[in-house]
């Protein structure tokens, strides 16, 4: 069987495939933060279509943690009863669900609520310039992440993922281009990347250690100053240390500004070099679109899973196209659609 379809086990999680369905914000929850008929549309549809893991959008732990007025939410247990139909629904349709936890930090544009940040910097000038937390504010953003934790273990969810790149707030204080504090959460290694590992074994005390943990890293920052891949292979190492299961190799996001090139794979070689160094399984993302580029992949062992994104907006029946085009039988071709097959 080709590799991409090789059912995966980690922890006590089995995907039915090595297809990931990468978290891609909707911008489609109401003001409270509370899933919508679009969700339950949206995320079926991929699950139908045979997509082994969705990961959830950026979803909010706290509403000063939004990157927008209308993103998902897990603050309050208000949120509770969509996310648990989104969950059903997803297993109905034989696909394991996770969530991203996430804090936009600076990088959140909201009507009401406050943004903050490790220093008051704003991204740019069309956002407004962000509080710096106090150790206080810090010890809340660690507790809703835990509490966010704890509401995903409760409606069901499979997976956690620890949003902690594309400069949210997890990234913006491992990054000293964003981090300019002097006190125990700046400054060395050890001070930038204390609120990333308060927040893992926060998440850990309430998410079961049977159960596989995600963590999402920009491995680049792509700017002089920046942290670079040789820096996100020892922030692996302590994530790892921590209780992470997986690294999403993802990159870029901290200042308003593009690689110089991108093209098919380029964040791949994130992945390889993590997986390898550190002895951690990996997810690759960016720019894959063909069932031959996963399966170059996974063959070669540069990652664990394949993250699709922006293509599997496009088709949502990605996974079992790509099933026919290398001649692989797959169990969950939808009965409703088997005049297609």
């Amino acid at each position: 069987m080709a590799y991409l379809f090789q059912p995966y086990q980690i922890k006590d999680m089995t995907l039915r495939n090595r297809i990931v369905m990468s978290p891609m914000c909707m911008y489609s929850a109401d003001e409270a933060g509370r899933v919508q008929d679009w969700h339950l549309v949206h995320y079926a549809t991929r699950a139908v279509g045979g997509v082994g893991l969705i990961l959830l959008e950026a979803t909010a732990v706290e509403p000063r943690g939004r990157i927008s007025d209308y993103d998902l939410g897990i603050w309050s247990d208000d949120h509770l009863p969509g996310l648990e139909k989104l969950v059903r629904l997803i297993h109905a349709h034989g696909a394991k669900i996770g969530i991203q936890l996430a804090h936009a930090g600076r990088k959140g544009k909201l009507k009401r609520d406050k943004i903050v940040a490790p220093s008051a910097i704003r991204f740019d000038d069309s956002f407004d310039v962000p509080e710096a937390l106090s150790e206080e504010g810090i010890r809340q953003v660690v507790q809703a992440f835990c509490d966010g934790a704890r509401r995903a273990l409760a409606v069901g969810m499979d997976v956690i993922e620890i949003h902690a790149a594309h400069g949210y707030l997890l990234n913006q204080f491992l990054s000293p281009i964003t981090n300019r504090r002097t006190d125990a959460y700046g400054g060395s290694f050890e001070g930038r990347t204390r609120l990333l590992r308060d927040v893992i074994r926060a998440v850990r005390e309430v998410w079961p250690e049977e159960k596989p943990l995600f963590l999402r890293l920009s491995c680049e920052d792509y700017v002089e100053g920046g942290l670079t891949l040789d820096d996100h292979v020892e922030i692996a190492r302590m994530a790892k240390a921590e209780g992470v299961d997986l690294i999403d190799c993802s990159s870029g996001g901290i200042v308003p500004k593009a690689p110089a090139k991108v093209g098919p794979g380029y964040q791949v070689p994130f992945a390889e070099r993590i997986r390898r160094e550190v002895g951690i399984a990996t997810g690759a993302v960016g720019l894959l679109t063909l069932p031959e580029q996963g399966e170059e992949i996974l063959l070669n062992g540069r990652a664990d899973l394949v993250f699709l994104g922006r293509e599997l907006l496009r088709n949502p029946y990605w996974p079992l196209q790509a099933a026919r085009k290398l001649g692989v039988e797959v169990d969950y071709w939808p009965v409703q659609y088997s005049r297609a097959r």
